[in-house]
């Protein structure tokens, strides 16, 4: 892969404007005609789902922290999301339509600042994480639901699961991908017992 090959941000200046944000339809092209069309370069079926999205890309130089880590990407629905007042939701709708001209299905948001020293594996890695979080919608028996009214699929938000993992990992490697801890613990073996560890989950117990 050529580096020239991933747009890169064009206005940024790092620390200049702190509270800068760019859409990108260079992103959102490159990353259709990389990862999600039909032919694309570096195909990849299980986005195949994403081929009638509306997915709006954002470069920002803000810095971001989430439990101490830095913050280097984020999807989420277009809708503006959680408990809005009527003007709150009517203002943030107004500047996702003023960035994409319509609210996408998707707004994948990427640190500027980092994607601009990282390598190829590591953006495209970053990239599909961030798709394997767009999701089709499925029904209680396990098939994709689609809208009644507009036969488009249905989309939802997916969190983190072994799917997104072992699909980035199977294409870029764990280094790639910052899991190679978890890689690492996985050939160790177990230090407990798979019982042991059920009750004392919340979840399971």
């Amino acid at each position: 892969m050529a580096q020239d090959l991933a747009p890169l941000p064009n206005s940024m200046e790092d620390g200049a404007h702190p509270g800068w944000f760019e859409p990108s339809p260079e992103l959102e092209a490159w990353a259709f005609g990389t990862f999600i069309d039909e032919g694309a370069t570096l195909e990849n079926p299980d986005h195949a789902h994403l081929r009638m999205a509306c997915i709006g890309f954002l470069w920002t130089n803000v810095a971001n922290s989430k439990k101490g880590r830095m913050v280097i990407g984020t999807a989420e629905k277009g809708q503006p999301q959680g408990a809005l007042g009527k003007w709150a939701r009517a203002r943030a709708e107004l500047q996702v339509r003023q960035w994409f001209t319509e609210v996408p299905d998707f707004i994948i948001t990427i640190s500027a600042p980092w994607w601009l020293q990282a390598g190829d594996a590591e953006r495209c890695a970053l990239i599909e994480h961030e798709l394997y979080h767009c999701a089709q919608d499925k029904d209680a028996f396990g098939t994709p639901k689609f809208s009644k009214s507009t036969g488009m699929p249905v989309y939802v938000m997916r969190g983190h699961d072994v799917e997104d993992f072992v699909g980035v990992v199977r294409r870029y490697g764990a280094e790639a991908t910052q899991v190679q801890e978890l890689v690492d613990a996985a050939n160790a073996g177990p230090e407990i017992a798979a019982a042991s560890i059920a009750h004392a989950c919340g979840n399971c117990a």
